[in-house]
């Protein structure tokens, strides 16, 4: 019986120095923030609507516009290196892509403050962001208002889908092992060809998960490509290096740059009239709890 209470004293112990610590961690994290992001932002959007500015990095092509645009947005640590790196890689052929922070001025690479971030970030004040970098851009002369579309990577893939669901002027949308949507009638919404690319192995978002997001896309009629890569973990497309040494990641990317070839750089976007302001994506509790299984027992070396 002693052994016992003192395994539970134990665990209380533990139990309560977690409690204590975490909180704490991401408080010292926010303090080490300093300036990350001028680092990695060139670009200030005004807010539209009387919102916020929105910091971000622009990457432009070589040549004259206007050009097929990306937004692109990143995983759920917020804009890294790796990001900017894929928006540099990316424009290279022939796209000016932009990638916005959408935790408005916080980014980590602690995984407790990514989680942090995502809760306390609202949707809708993420779609409100982006719509002022969408107004922002068909202000440009280098873009071409009809061919933008959005992509992003774990917590940027779900955004992505989500403001696709929003804005029904994009010409496209690609999902990199993002939470997906399941429900035909709200998917009935989206604008214009989806590209879902996800991981077999993946510890937060399974196989049948992706397989009814692809019925769900078949049931709405949306054009759509959904490819699940046999063996593959969360977030497998990691950086350019990655992406250059081939493999599942450059065979990933591949398969993007074909889709945007199809559906955005040779082609006028399709425009619909449906839109759906009025949808508000969940925070999806079991995904971000998965996702630290993913970071803990997976690969270390995978980004979110």
């Amino acid at each position: 019986m002693k052994n016992v209470k003192r395994v539970l004293l134990g665990l209380l112990a533990v139990l309560a120095i977690l409690i204590l610590f975490l909180p704490l961690s991401i408080f010292v994290d926010s303090l080490l923030d300093g300036n990350r992001l001028d680092a990695l932002t060139n670009t200030t959007v005004p807010g539209a609507n009387g919102g916020p500015d929105v910091r971000a990095y622009v990457a432009k092509p070589e040549g004259e516009g206007p050009f097929p645009t990306i937004i692109m947005i990143h995983e759920f640590y917020g804009l890294r290196e790796s990001v900017v790196g894929k928006a540099d890689f990316l424009a290279k052929e022939g796209y000016l892509v932009i990638a916005p922070d959408t935790f408005r001025g916080s980014t980590t690479s602690w995984i407790p403050r990514a989680i942090y971030q995502v809760i306390n970030t609202k949707p809708e004040d993420v779609n409100a962001d982006l719509d002022s970098v969408y107004a922002w851009l068909e202000a440009q002369p280098d873009v071409d208002s009809d061919r933008i579309a959005i992509l992003g990577f774990c917590y940027g893939g779900r955004t992505s889908l989500v403001y696709s669901l929003h804005n029904n002027k994009l010409a496209a949308t690609v999902i990199f092992y993002g939470s997906p949507e399941t429900d035909p009638e709200v998917l009935k919404s989206l604008p214009g060809p989806v590209l879902g690319i996800f991981g077999g192995a993946d510890q937060s978002i399974s196989v049948e998960e992706v397989d009814q997001f692809d019925k769900a896309l078949t049931t709405a009629d949306i054009q759509h490509e959904i490819t699940v890569y046999d063996g593959q973990p969360h977030a497998f497309v990691e950086n350019v290096e990655g992406i250059q040494a081939g493999g599942a990641q450059g065979e990933a990317w591949a398969q993007m740059l074909a889709f945007l070839e199809k559906n955005l750089k040779n082609v006028t976007a399709q425009q619909s009239e449906n839109s759906a302001d009025s949808y508000r994506a969940p925070f999806a509790w079991k995904y971000y709890a998965m996702l630290v299984y993913e970071h803990a027992f997976g690969s270390a070396s995978h980004q979110h």
